[in-house]
């Protein structure tokens, strides 16, 4: 690069500009001591008031959370509030006000204020600390003298309850108008001072200012992303090789900043399209990127926990204390549930390193799966309970089987009666497997329904007319079926598939001399239909289980009336399949009621079929 001479240096022009500033520097001086100087005589001004306030507020709130007997030999709490008021008043406070958290006025220090105690103050400043619990202060002018105001109002607490405000007014004209007086005389020398260097100050800095101007305008217009443009070079001087320079680096930059974007739209690209969620953080275990997935597995915006720390987010403060522990766990499940909502989320970590092979962040990828988790317990909770109930009647029939095999199947007696309990086992099994075909249908979407449609209140007659037929005597059938005729779009044999589990099951379990009722109700749109027996009744945290599969609330006088435990699972299924849906309601010792609705026909679809 060729050596610049003196007389074309900005080395020279920078020596006319410095003679320059050395002129100007008083008034800068100047204007930075006036600002400097309002700053700190405004700040010690709302100093003093606040450490006025803080006293204020310590000595009401110590009076609030006093005890006060009732014997009148302690003063009231608004004569402690007035007290301390007018202990703390001064020239500097001239208007104090204290209120209650009804903005009632419970103490002031201004006299003509004195009788509107308990009265209600409408101060807006007020009523924004009420609202949001916090702080306000702002500078108002009189309305009388036109003088300035400063005006703070910060609430009271009482046992962490916002109990009242303070609301306080300062007269801070004074500060102004010292500034005033400084400003008249910094004003007098800089109007002579600018007024001679102005002239020969733009014509030395126009020569300097203006390809700076140029490389100023050109860089904003790169940090845009726009590197399309070039600056003027004027000359050979400093500048000028500075214009070259800048011009090169415009080139690289656009080349590497077009690098960088493909990359970064790129790996923008895949974190956004990926279904599992991905961390960044660095060596701190801070985290410094977060896609959308998961964002949404933690239900936060990703960049309100940019910042955050990755143990904190993932709640693995209490078992992790280093984050550098994560690189050996590998793979872990977090458990997120709340209450009764399970929900568990897989994360995988991996280290980022550099050149140097020296960790400078992790990597964690996380994933929902609750889902998968929910299906293998309910497979392992599905085989188990198949197998337990499979091995009952199996178990009985071996034993009924072996002895008539050693020698009982001679026995005319006791032999039909083990034959007729290994027929009975039979059918049993034969049951369970049938239900178990018909809900694998259901699952499948394989079962279809016949819909017909069918007029209720007499189908349900129908129905319980069957069962009365074979009911036993000490049970007795109540019916409570509105009159008129209500159509409905049913599979009858689904249908009575549905009561006849229910009946059934409030006949078993029904105790001597018990009632059954059964009542249908119009609900406008869809019949809800209730089946209530008299039995032993169900405890409130097992109602919700009854209709799952295998569920028995008690499972050993269900195995005695010989039941599958699948019924109820069958009749829910069936139910909603006829959009309708099912539920129950009981109490220990006073019966079950078997709930369930479904929707009525409506005029347009009758006629339409």
């Amino acid at each position: 690069m060729n050596k610049v001479g003196f007389f074309r240096s900005i080395q020279l022009k920078f020596i006319i500009i410095y003679i320059l500033l050395l002129l100007l520097a008083v008034q800068v001086i100047g204007s930075f001591f006036i600002t400097g100087l309002e700053e700190n005589l405004v700040d010690n001004f709302k100093g003093t008031v606040n450490d006025r306030l803080k006293l204020l507020t310590y000595n009401l709130e110590q009076a609030l959370i006093e005890e006060r007997s009732d014997d009148g030999t302690t003063p009231t709490l608004k004569e402690d509030i007035q007290r301390i008021v007018e202990e703390i008043s001064t020239d500097d406070l001239i208007n104090i006000q204290v209120t209650d958290n009804q903005s009632r006025l419970m103490g002031t220090n201004d006299q003509e204020l004195i009788h509107d105690l308990d009265k209600k103050v409408n101060y807006p400043i007020v009523q924004q600390v009420l609202t949001f619990n916090s702080p306000s202060q702002e500078t108002l002018r009189d309305e009388t003298t036109n003088d300035r105001l400063y005006i703070e109002a910060v609430p009271l607490y009482k046992n962490e309850a916002i109990a009242g405000v303070i609301y306080v007014e300062a007269p801070i004209q004074q500060v102004y108008d010292q500034l005033q007086d400084v400003n008249q005389i910094f004003l007098q020398g800089s109007l002579l001072a600018i007024s001679v260097s102005a002239f020969i100050g733009i014509l030395v800095a126009r020569t300097i200012t203006k390809p700076i101007m140029e490389m100023r305008e050109q860089a904003q217009t790169m940090a845009k992303g726009d590197f399309t443009q070039k600056v003027n070079v004027f000359g050979k001087d400093e500048i000028g090789q500075l214009s070259e320079a800048f011009n090169d680096l415009n080139s690289r930059l656009k080349h590497s900043y077009s690098t960088i974007e493909e990359e970064r739209r790129k790996l923008s690209s895949i974190l956004s399209n990926m279904s599992d969620g991905v961390i960044a953080t660095d060596t701190a275990g801070i985290i410094t990127l977060m896609n959308e997935p998961a964002g949404r597995l933690f239900g936060e915006d990703p960049d309100d926990l940019i910042g955050d720390s990755l143990l904190d987010v993932l709640q693995l403060d209490e078992k992790i204390v280093d984050i550098s522990e994560l690189q050996d766990s590998g793979s872990m499940i977090l458990d997120f549930s709340e209450d009764n909502e399970i929900y568990l989320i897989r994360a995988n970590f991996s280290t980022v390193s550099d050149d140097e092979d020296e960790i400078t962040g992790f990597i964690s990828v996380i994933s929902d799966v609750t889902e998968q988790e929910k299906i293998e317990q309910e497979r392992r909770d599905f085989v188990s309970n198949v197998s337990h109930e499979l091995r009952t009647p199996l178990t009985t029939m071996k034993s009924y089987i072996e002895a008539l095999t050693d020698g009982a199947w001679q026995d005319k007696e006791i032999a039909p009666r083990f034959l007729g309990v290994a027929q009975d086992e039979t059918d049993r099994m034969i049951r369970m497997v049938n239900d178990l075909l018909q809900l694998s249908k259901m699952d499948s979407n394989e079962y279809p329904l016949h819909k017909e449609r069918t007029e209720f209140i007499t189908y349900f007659h129908q129905v319980i007319d069957r069962f009365e037929m074979h009911i036993p005597e000490h049970i007795e059938l109540v019916r409570e079926l509105p009159k008129g005729k209500f159509n409905v779009w049913i599979d009858k044999d689904k249908m009575t598939q549905v009561l006849d589990n229910i009946i059934s099951n409030a006949i078993k379990y029904s105790p001597e001399g018990g009632k059954i009722q059964l009542k249908v109700e119009n609900k406008r749109h869809y019949l809800q239909v209730s089946i209530r027996d008299e039995g032993l009744g169900i405890a409130y945290d097992k109602l919700e289980k009854i209709f799952e599969r295998f569920y028995r609330a008690d499972r050993a006088r269900s195995r005695k009336l010989g039941g599958t435990g699948l019924g109820l699972a069958i009749s829910k299924e069936l139910v909603e399949a006829h959009h309708g849906r099912i539920w129950a309601r009981s109490k220990e010792g006073r019966g079950t009621t078997i709930i369930f609705t479904l929707p009525l026909m409506n005029q347009k679809r009758g006629y339409n079929r």
